[in-house]
């Protein structure tokens, strides 16, 4: 894996043949090929762009994709120095105008409590702006093209033959691949060429988006936050401090109907900013002016044949949530290991069936919930009076302002939407069913709680994500989710019976390893005790992407016949 850009440019630069074919060059198809370079899966990115996003995009990074980028092997020193400082980004507010009145807050995802999190992750949510995650993950790989586009493939039983199209000299030329990563986005050309439907509303609204660079840290100094909501009627809008220093979005309604995108001039942008603002006193440039449509669709399937969709190429949320570029992350993660096992023969080509089937349903969930946060919304609007025409709005919203019990509901509405910002259950508490040659069930319950979007309760339940613990290896404080190879199965136990049982299957058809927990890594805490449920006589047995396959809570006659057969199941052998 690369150390530093090597980015190239144009047809020449490419193979006739690779095994895996990336198209698409934003975030998720980045992760995808640092995987694809950890399992040594050799892979081309193809990038229509000419470089990394230069507008600021998706910005929530959660605790989840953290994890997945520190199993990828990305430089996370470097990546968490990009973060927004959980100091200024901890909160939501609704405000009249950015220097104007308060109308209420609420916490975003637990960042102004970031350091109790320690205990169910490594890597806490925070505010990382995808133009600045991009040119990091760049960074790490050696195999993207830029200035590529995908137009067409033809496939059969062997693999994919893609035609690729030259944009800044006309020329074309064709690439054949054994399989095919769609991380185009939400325009998917990939997708649109198979024939595969998206399922849900198309069009919820639709906004203009204003990036500027500005400095306006002075006027929110004492009252930071990442969103900023202005309800004030005529500087409707949310402005989000991407960098309170440097860069905003000013995020605002449009309707295509009655107005052209041409009439938002950077005159007009400008004024709309400092609109938001409250203040003409703002220095300001605006870099991008781009519209956008909220939609909530995912796709009918998520492959044909050899060729995958990821990412929003396979589903399109709301961004009340920030689920989107997390959810194509946790795709890739799930998807990279079946196609490097499916490659080296360990399993059979029916795994990659399971991609879809496990992940699908974690995307409707995430859609679902994205939907429900962007209505639930409307209650705060309602409160304010922003329902009739401009001039009623105007009327209802200063005399909410104006009364005790205004404001009162004002605020209360507000805080009605504390769920939408504090999502821990469902980022990291999402778990795959049990099915055939992925997750074994053993009998048990999910852990239950009160509220699953907000509540993450840690388990090595199959199907679940390994629960993270802090232990010590080779005297270096490392997370459970550490221990976890990307390209093998291993067993995590205590006991040396379960660990014989795995080392004395490590060379057999499906790839096995075994941490020791006492000799290997030393629970100092005694948190992996505490999370783990298994006790001294317990083993799990978790994926490559970091999900309980099988585990048993006990001891048993026969662990090496028991290993075997779950091994074989999972190896498609049973």
């Amino acid at each position: 894996m690369g150390t530093t850009t090597t980015t190239a440019t144009g047809l020449d630069a490419l193979p006739d043949r690779t095994t895996v074919l990336v198209v698409g060059g934003g975030p998720v198809g980045l992760v995808a090929s640092l995987l694809l370079a950890r399992q040594g899966i050799d892979h081309v990115i193809v990038e229509r762009r000419d470089g990394a996003q230069s507008a600021p995009a998706a910005h929530v990074t959660n605790a989840r994709t953290f994890e997945i980028l520190r199993s990828a092997g990305a430089d996370m020193d470097r990546v968490l120095a990009a973060c927004q400082d959980p100091d200024e980004g901890a909160w939501v507010r609704w405000v009249t105008t950015l220097v104007g009145d308060e109308l209420g807050k609420v916490p975003f995802e637990l960042q102004h409590r970031i350091r109790e999190l320690d205990v169910v992750t490594p890597t806490p949510l925070r505010n990382l702006s995808q133009h600045r995650l991009e040119p990091i993950l760049r960074d790490h790989v050696d195999e993207l093209v830029d200035g590529v586009e995908w137009s067409g493939a033809t496939q059969d039983a062997d693999g994919v033959t893609s035609t690729l199209y030259d944009a800044a000299t006309g020329a074309t030329t064709t690439i054949t691949s054994g399989y095919v990563i769609a991380a185009d986005g939400a325009g998917s050309r990939v997708r649109a060429s198979l024939g595969i439907d998206m399922e849900g509303p198309d069009v919820l609204q639709n906004f203009v988006m204003i990036h500027a660079t500005a400095d306006l840290r002075h006027l929110v100094a004492d009252r930071p936050a990442t969103l900023y909501w202005t309800m004030d009627p005529d500087a409707r809008g949310v402005l989000v401090a991407h960098d309170p220093g440097s860069t905003w979005v000013l995020m605002t309604d449009w309707d295509p109907e009655t107005e052209g995108l041409e009439s938002y001039s950077v005159e007009r942008c400008e004024a709309l900013f400092r609109a938001a603002a409250g203040t003409d006193d703002v220095d300001l440039e605006i870099r991008h002016i781009r519209p956008w449509q909220m939609t909530c669709q995912i796709a009918e399937r998520y492959s044909d044949g050899r060729i995958f969709l990821v990412g929003d190429a396979a589903h399109r949320f709301p961004p009340t949530g920030g689920l989107g570029l997390n959810t194509g992350v946790a795709d890739v993660h799930n998807l990279v290991w079946k196609l490097a096992a499916t490659e080296r023969g360990w399993a059979p080509a029916g795994l990659l069936d399971t991609y879809g089937t496990e992940r699908r349903p974690v995307a409707e969930h995430n859609a679902a919930k994205s939907l429900d946060n962007a209505l639930r919304m409307i209650e705060v609007f309602v409160a304010c009076g922003l329902t009739g025409t401009p001039d009623e709005s105007r009327a209802a919203f200063d005399a909410a302002l104006s009364s005790e019990d205004g404001r009162a509901a004002i605020a209360a509405a507000t805080e009605g939407q504390d769920e939408h910002f504090d999502m821990l259950g469902l980022q990291l508490g999402f778990a795959y069913p049990p099915a055939p040659g992925v997750v074994v069930d053993d009998g048990s319950e999910p852990v239950a709680v009160a509220n699953p979007v907000r509540e993450y309760a840690p388990s090595t339940r199959p199907g679940g994500r390994l629960p993270h613990a802090w232990v010590a290896r080779d005297g270096q404080r490392v997370s459970t989710l550490d221990v976890v190879p990307p390209d093998r199965y291993v067993v995590v136990t205590g006991s040396p019976a379960w660990a014989d049982a795995a080392e004395s299957l490590a060379g057999g058809p499906v790839p096995v390893t075994v941490v020791r927990v006492g000799t290997d890594v030393l629970d100092t805490d005694g948190m992996w005790d505490a999370v783990s449920g298994i006790g001294a006589e317990g083993a799990v047995l978790v994926r490559p992407d970091q999900h309980v396959a099988w585990r048993s809570a006990a001891a048993v006659d026969h662990p090496v016949a028991v290993l075997a057969e779950v091994l074989a199941g999972l190896g498609g052998r049973a």
